[in-house]
Order: structure tokens, then sequence, then C-alpha cells
């Protein structure tokens, strides 16, 4: 049955996987049809085709490797200086243009002068490149949305888990009171297992980061802490120490191995599944947009681990990168998991919204082959054209993105030595969730 409920996992991102990038293409698709561009082609995945179908102009299918897709529009490229389209040199690298170039240019029936994407205007390229990424973008904020305020996620809650005898200095490695140790805060005011906190000198505490800051700017200080207990509140009184507590970054997440002086009552709080409302959903998932931009400009700075942990003996680390496979193995672990359904359930779609913001902030990089590139290419355009008439110059004309593809072709090889490297981790030294 575990088995069973792993490949079942497997199927499902599979099948989340798929939409994910059907939507992505459908939003350059939809753009470029707006904009009057032909598209032959509207395909999801790489390799040889599985099933397809033509609906008016365009082609429409499914290949069989479900890594990518892609939609195919005519003149991606513009002619050379002397209008040719595939003249071919014994240069490699004029030649990557010139392949380019004619491969922008494949399919090209009478009527389509007018009909070729570098024909329109630059805001107008622009929109249809980022159409792509912004719908993953759209996807991942409504798939965040739906679990944090219809799901609920893990948090730590305003229930007393657990009340410290005394008052150890967190970054102290023991559990145990030594007799010169003080009583804690919440130990010498009667403070109990299951009580919840209502609210915490005066002020409510909803959530646990508010009761965490109160406490923490309240060293020194004897306040009133209002419980509820079996049913009934309880009001007690707790003078706040002042101890050596972890450290918090500007979004609540301890920094691992800082700490800074600050109140400490002594207790444990108890974690729940907590529903988010509107603004709190908010603030959750622009922390989660600025950790996301962090983790992609830290990327290059963790291969090192990556390779040990592929080729050598070194651990894999929670927040290292994770490739298809490492994900699809991720959502088979979630599968066999004993836990509610609705949280199986919830952890997928969290898992998901996650990849497609991954997919939005990465295709926005400004590098040819992916749609930043193109992005920044319509846009370098514009400036000069816009440039050369404020100077009363001569129209430059279209920018040619072409000239760039020896760059792309290097970018897509590091892209690719990339993804083998994550992949070979996430067969022999997968990331595991806890």
């Amino acid at each position: 049955m575990t088995t069973l409920m792993f490949i079942l996992g497997i199927v499902v991102f599979a099948v989340g996987l798929l939409v994910s990038i059907a939507w992505h293409e459908l939003g350059h698709l939809s753009t470029a049809k707006l904009f009057g561009i032909r598209v032959p082609q509207y395909m999801v995945g790489f390799g040889p085709t599985v099933w397809s179908r033509r609906k008016g102009e365009t082609e429409y299918g499914i290949k069989a490797v479900p890594l990518g897709g892609y939609i195919r529009m005519i003149g991606m490229f513009p002619p050379d200086d002397q209008g040719r389209v595939s003249a071919r040199s014994t240069s490699p690298w004029r030649g990557m243009i010139e392949d380019a170039r004619s491969a922008a240019f494949e399919e090209l029936e009478a009527g389509d002068e007018t009909r070729m994407f570098y024909t329109r205007k630059p805001w107008k390229r622009v929109i249809v490149m980022f159409a792509g990424p912004f719908m993953n973008l759209v996807l991942a904020v409504a798939l965040f949305f739906t679990v944090l305020m219809g799901f609920g996620i893990q948090q730590q809650t305003t229930t007393v888990a657990s009340v410290s005898p005394c008052v150890i200095s967190q970054s102290e490695n023991r559990d145990s009171c030594k007799k010169s140790d003080p009583a804690s805060p919440a130990q010498a005011a009667g403070m109990q297992k299951r009580d919840r906190i209502v609210s915490f000198d005066g002020r409510p505490t909803e959530n646990w980061n508010t009761l965490s800051d109160l406490i923490r700017d309240s060293a020194g200080k004897t306040v009133p802490i209002v419980v509820e207990r079996d049913g009934k509140q309880l009001t007690l009184h707790a003078k706040i120490a002042t101890n050596l507590v972890a450290k918090k970054d500007s979004s609540g997440t301890y920094v691992q191995g800082k700490y800074v002086k600050a109140g400490f009552l002594g207790f444990s709080s108890a974690t729940g599944v907590v529903k988010l409302d509107f603004g709190d959903s908010v603030t959750w998932m622009t922390d989660r947009v600025g950790d996301a931009v962090d983790s992609l400009a830290a990327l290059p700075g963790k291969i090192p681990a990556l390779w040990d942990a592929a080729f050598g003996d070194g651990p894999r680390e929670p927040d290292s990168p994770m490739g298809i496979v490492g994900a699809a193995r991720i959502t088979g672990d979630i599968a066999t998991l004993d836990i509610p359904a609705s949280q199986q359930v919830a952890m997928f779609v969290m898992l998901l919204a996650g990849f497609n913001l991954s997919l939005f902030l990465f295709n926005m990089l400004p590098l040819l082959p992916l749609d930043g590139g193109h992005i920044a290419g319509a846009l370098w355009e514009s400036l000069r054209r816009n440039l050369a008439r404020i100077l009363r110059r001569p129209d430059p004309g279209p920018f040619d993105v072409a000239k760039l593809m020896p760059v792309a072709y290097v970018v897509a090889g590091i892209f690719v030595c990339f993804t083998i490297l994550v992949l070979i981790a996430d067969v022999v030294n997968p990331v595991k969730i806890s």
C-alpha cells in the first residue's frame, strides 16, 4: 500500500507539473494571438509527439518528456542586414546566429510578413514574453492563498506545550537545570501545560509572533498574562527575565546560531494547523518571495555542497537545490505520511505553488534563452529607438536578438550541466521531508 501511495504521489506531481507548464505557455499563446502573431505550434513537453490536434492555424500537442514546453511564433528574430534569413557561415559562432535566424522563419507563409514576432512594437513583445512567467506567478499566488486561508499551515500557537522549570540560555546545549538557575517566570507565575495565552500585558495575542515580540520587549517588567484554562480565563502575573534567546530576522524566522539578550518567559509553544487571514497571507507570501529571490541569488554558492552531496560524503542540506526528480520523490513521500488527507493535499499544493514561484523568478532572469532575455532585448530596442528619436538620428531598427545566440548556447549549456548535477544528487542523496 505504501508503494502504491508513493507512486500515486509522483503521478499527481507529474500532472501538476504538466498543468503548470501548459498554463505558462498559454500566457505566451493568448497574448501572441491577441497581437496578431501567427503561432504554428503549442506544445507541452519535449521529444516525440504523443498526441496533437490542429485547430485553426495552430497545432496543439503533448510530447513525451514533460520537462518544459514551448510555442513556436513566426519571425522570433529579424532578418540580417542584407535581408537574408537562411545564409550559413563557416564560423561556428556566426553559424549559431544564422541557424537561429533561419529557424525563426520556418513555415513562413504568404501574408506572414506582417504577422512576425519581431515586427511587433517592443512593448507588445515584452507583454508576450512576460505573460508566460506571469501566469506561473498568478497560479503560485492562487495556490498559496488556497493553502494559507483554506487549509492552514503548521505554525507555533499561543498554547503552552510545556513549562520550563528554570532559566537556561538558549545558547547552552543542555536541558537540565542547575541549582544556580533561577526559576522561570512562567513556572513562578503558575502557568501550566495546555494553557492558551489570550493576552499579554493587556494586549491580545492572536498569534505566536505577536506574543513572542511582546515577551522579548518586556525584559524586567512584571506583566499580567490572561490564560484560558479548562474553559475559564485566569490572570497570572510574571516578572519577565532577561535571557540569551535566538535572534529573529525581519520576517520572524529564527536565525541559526545567532542570539540576542531579550525578555524570557520560559515555556514552549504548541504547534498546530492555523488558517491565516488575507493580510497575514499576503505578508507570508511576501516573505516567501523574498526568500526565493535570496535563494536564487545564492544558487551558485550552493554548487560545491551539492557536488559533495552527489559525489562525496557530504550531507544533503534541507535548502539544497532540488530538481523535478527530487520534487517528485517529495510528493511520493507526502502521499505515504501518516497525517490527515487534508494536510497531504495542502503540502502537495504548497510544493506546486513553490515550483510555480521558482519558475516565474527563474524565467525572469535577463538571459537568453529564457523569457527574461527576450524581454531585455525588447526593452533595449525600445531604449535605443527612443534615444535616436530624441537625438534626431535615423531609426536603428529592431534589435537583432539572434546575435546573442552564442551567449544563449553557453547559458543553456550551464543550465544543462547544473540540471544533471541536481538530478544525480536527487537520485543518490535526495532531500527528505521531516
